[in-house]
């Protein structure tokens, strides 16, 4: 009975301790977080702003009413200009149609339909980014609660040391020293541990801040991708220079600019409207008035102001065509970094983990001495040391070379 108690505790409590995926966090960062709301908001102001451009090819109808309480006439009466006091009305419509403005609508136009482009990728840029920096608490995560591990043991091996120098000092084996001396690393071994704790605890607030939910104390993780590998191609650059968002960002705002000092250029001809107009007065006579025509307005002189437009959208247009040069050469830079960086920390694992299988053998051979009294509490302090730091910066060089590819990832502009 107490057997199959126990199996069903057993069972309860693997079922209790729930995985949170890097999907999982990503899907709900992305769901819920405020910048992606408020980039989402910017695509719906860009495309208002092209339905205000686009406004200029419809017509353009008025309707208008006037009353006066009081207006003077004038009419001659026998050679003689004679007025008159009385109120008066007028209402009517006006239509105005746009024939041509030679392209500076159409440039207008189609300046906002790019910026729509650029709205969208900015939000997707920002949804890149997004993931980037949830893999990174998670990756965070991983490597601290593995790190809690280790340093839970590390402190349970000094404990134990404690103890066994306490007995072979209380047999007058060792020396009040020895006790001292493993005290002291048992404090030591609390505070890291304490240490490795708070630093999971932060990644693990700002993950669930994220997320815009708790995160169980007791979450399992994919710890599996923290030791995932990385072969990069001959295209990871190519790749790079086609699909990184902001690239694409400095040559569709460098396009924006360019049709919008073209809009600023052919504002100079003026444009040709039609119009149309129908008004009923009521003053002294009552009469309908109709009108119906083309007119041409050319601008001659208007300060320097459209000169002006067009040389700052043409500068504009130059400046966002070198960010996108200046850009690429950034990008070729990181990317070259982080390749270097990849095959560095593949170089240190390896050294880390025969670091480590050298020192868990040191330190299994300096145990069995220091028990025959043939090795000092110092020579077993530091062995054990060695295969901490070994395991600590196998840790530290897995999660350096996951932070490393998943910039890489960035850059490619993968969600």
């Amino acid at each position: 009975m107490k057997k199959i108690f126990f199996i069903n505790f057993l069972l309860l409590s693997l079922l209790g301790a729930k995985t949170l995926t890097l999907q999982e966090s990503i899907d709900k960062t992305l769901a819920n977080h405020p910048d992606i709301k408020s980039f989402a908001l910017k695509i719906e102001q860009s495309k208002a702003g092209y339905k205000s451009a686009y406004s200029g090819y419809l017509p353009q109808v008025n309707a208008q009413a006037q009353y006066n309480a009081l207006q003077t006439f004038v009419f001659p009466f026998n050679g003689v200009f004679n007025t008159v006091d009385d109120d008066s009305w007028s209402a009517g419509a006006s239509l105005k149609q746009k024939v041509w403005d030679f392209s500076k609508t159409s440039a207008k136009v189609d300046a906002f339909k790019v910026d729509e482009k650029i709205s969208k990728l900015s939000l997707a840029d920002l949804k890149a980014l997004m993931v980037y920096r949830v893999k990174a608490l998670y990756d965070s995560m991983v490597v601290q609660n593995e790190a809690i591990q280790v340093r839970v043991k590390d402190l349970e091996s000094k404990k134990a040391y404690y103890e066994q120098a306490k007995a072979l000092v209380k047999n007058g084996l060792k020396t009040e020293a020895d006790a001292s001396r493993f005290l002291s690393a048992v404090y030591v071994a609390q505070d890291n541990l304490a240490i490795a704790h708070a630093t999971y605890n932060k990644a693990k607030s700002t993950l669930s801040l994220y997320m815009n939910e708790n995160i169980a104390d007791d979450v399992d993780l994919e710890s599996k991708l923290l030791t995932r590998d990385f072969n990069p191609s001959q295209n990871t650059q190519k790749e790079i220079e086609d699909e990184n968002y902001q690239l694409k960002i400095y040559k569709y705002t460098t396009e924006k600019n360019r049709l919008l000092h073209k809009s600023a250029k052919a504002a100079h001809y003026g444009s040709i409207d039609a119009y149309a107009s129908y008004t009923h007065f009521d003053t002294l006579n009552t009469y309908d008035s109709k009108l119906a025509g083309i007119s041409l307005s050319i601008p001659i002189y208007s300060g320097g102001m459209l000169s002006a437009e067009a040389q700052k959208a043409e500068i504009a247009a130059q400046i966002s065509s070198e960010q996108k040069a200046s850009k690429l050469l950034a990008l070729k830079d990181e990317l070259n970094s982080l390749l270097i960086d990849i095959e560095r920390y593949n170089k240190t694992i390896e050294a880390k983990k025969a670091q480590m299988d050298a020192a868990m053998s040191t330190k299994n051979v300096l145990e069995g001495r220091y028990k025959e009294g043939l090795a000092t509490y110092i020579e077993v302090l530091d062995a054990t040391s060695l295969v901490l730091n070994a395991k600590l910066g196998l840790l530290e060089a897995y999660y350096q070379k996951s932070m490393a590819i998943n910039r890489i990832e960035y850059l490619k502009g993968k969600i």
